[in-house]
């Protein structure tokens, strides 16, 4: 999943009016490529997770806006677009990120030139993250480093929910340190939780270490203490949908309790996150990250392939009360260091601004 040429969203080679992603959903049994044409398509592969992960999220929404811009190529449009498009979710800093980011350059630019405009400033986004999360690979893989040295043996990394090259453009956040290692020649292993409700971990993580050959094992969520406790994980890194400025972590539910099982059995636990997941504006997780809930069949039914062919089943009885919370919040306390495009540092105010001085002030 590290070649240089692999993308999650991309343009069409032969039509520019058309965005191209990777139906997440049908992974890992069917690799399908899907069209977006309008910014509805957009708003709608964000909602039902077409498309996961933070950063990927903001650039789908970045690539929607220029679809609305190239069906109407005003600004009065763009904007209504980019209205309806910050709703699809909440929790994901990026999202809001990448729309305003957009709405500076129709600011700037007017109705002339519009669409243009914006297809540039959706690839300036899409090639940033890749250098974003190469530089969390590059920071994180010093980690691994260490403890390979320390050890003289396999690291064992255990990962949670989605943070690979499918979350971002390329490279991935929570994976890239992994990818680095493996180049290195540090011989490394991952632990997959498989993350119910939508198995972001055994579909999709699963999957492009897989295509990467890295070696990995498939576990359920609740395994994490237990390897813990028998001293089978040497560090579990994690990726974020947003982080406070002082460093409360926001990301697939379950996280929590990682973060806790970790902290009781003096395993590091790192959260790698690119600078755009940042939310300057928050400081306590708990109380100001909205959490998204979603649709209760997530979790009373479950995707796979029987014979060939997809099969969504209902494992629950039909009157049976369901409730989705899609993340939780880990306080900065039980946070070893967040690993970011700058380098690693402390899950604080200070440890932050130590790397991003510019942000002081927000």
């Amino acid at each position: 999943m590290t070649a240089a040429d692999f993308r999650t969203i991309w343009l069409k080679p032969d039509d520019a009016s058309i965005v191209q992603i990777i139906d997440q959903r049908l992974l890992p049994h069917d690799y399908v490529v899907h069209d977006l044409l309008t910014w509805r398509d957009a708003d709608k592969a964000i909602g039902e997770m077409y498309v996961r992960g933070a950063p990927l999220i903001g650039a789908t929404a970045a690539w929607g806006l220029y679809l609305a811009a190239v069906e109407n190529p005003s600004s009065t449009f763009v904007r209504e677009a980019a209205t309806r498009l910050l709703k699809s979710r909440p929790t994901a800093v990026n999202l809001r990120w990448g729309i305003e980011r957009m709405l500076a350059v129709v600011g700037d630019t007017g109705d002339t030139g519009l669409p243009e405009a914006l297809r540039d400033e959706a690839q300036a986004i899409c090639d940033e993250d890749i250098e974003i999360s190469r530089g969390i690979g590059e920071h994180g893989v010093r980690l691994l480093a260490d403890i390979a040295a320390r050890k003289n043996g396999v690291v064992n990394v255990l990962t949670h929910c989605n943070a690979g090259a499918l979350a971002t453009i390329n490279y991935g956040t929570a994976t890239a340190p992994v990818y680095f290692a493996q180049q290195q020649g540090i011989d490394v292993h991952v632990w997959v939780d498989e993350t119910r409700p939508r198995n972001q971990g055994s579909q999709l993580t699963a999957w492009e270490l897989a295509a990467s050959d890295v070696p990995h094992t498939l576990i359920v969520d609740n395994a994490g203490g237990h390897l813990m406790q028998h001293g089978m994980v040497d560090v579990v890194i994690t990726g974020t949908d947003r982080t406070t400025r002082c460093g409360d972590v926001a990301n697939k539910i379950g996280t929590y309790l990682k973060a806790l099982a970790a902290f009781d059995n003096g395993v590091p636990f790192y959260v790698a996150l690119p600078s755009t997941t940042i939310d300057w504006h928050s400081r306590e997780g708990i109380r100001e990250i909205p959490i998204e809930e979603r649709e209760p069949e997530e979790v009373s039914h479950i995707y796979g392939v029987h014979d060939g062919e997809p099969l969504r089943v209902c494992t629950t009885a039909n009157d049976t009360p369901v409730s989705n919370y899609a993340f939780d919040v880990t306080p900065a306390r039980l946070v070893t260091g967040l690993i970011t495009e700058r380098g690693v540092c402390d899950a604080s105010e200070d440890g932050l601004l130590g790397l991003f001085p510019e942000m002081r002030e927000k």
